[in-house]
């Protein structure tokens, strides 16, 4: 499987890598159980920052599209192709536009709702 990144483009490097990672597990060019290669490996072979070979990892590991086997590797996790089609950002997106839809039918405002917001992100209610 080959990896290009576009620095140009404008969507970001780490979601380019993992969209062409979910592609080909898609198209089976990945299959359960193969290996990637290691965050190092990677950003060294693309040129660019580990970090973001880091990040692009752990949110596919975070939807189960590949599972770290500590100092054994990286590898394609079983369930991969089925859980390509989960979309954490869209489920988010809706269940906020529902809530804040909802907020706002009792009249709070949108200072309100952004205060409110903030403290349970920084998790002090």
């Amino acid at each position: 499987m080959e990896i290009t990144i576009n620095i140009e483009d404008a969507v970001p490097m780490f979601t380019q890598l993992m969209e062409q990672i979910k592609k080909a597990v898609l198209t089976n060019k990945l299959k359960p159980g193969d290996p990637l290669p290691s965050i190092r490996q990677l950003a060294n072979d693309l040129d660019i920052n580990s970090k973001t070979v880091a990040k692009a990892y752990r949110l596919l590991e975070r939807d189960s599209i590949i599972q770290a086997k500590g100092y054994r590797g990286t590898f394609i996790h079983p369930d991969a192709k089925e859980n390509c089609s989960v979309d954490l950002n869209k489920w988010v997106m809706e269940t906020l536009q529902k809530d804040i839809a909802a907020f706002k039918a009792q009249g709070v405002t949108d200072s309100e709702i952004r205060i409110a917001f903030s403290k349970v992100l920084k998790n002090k209610i």
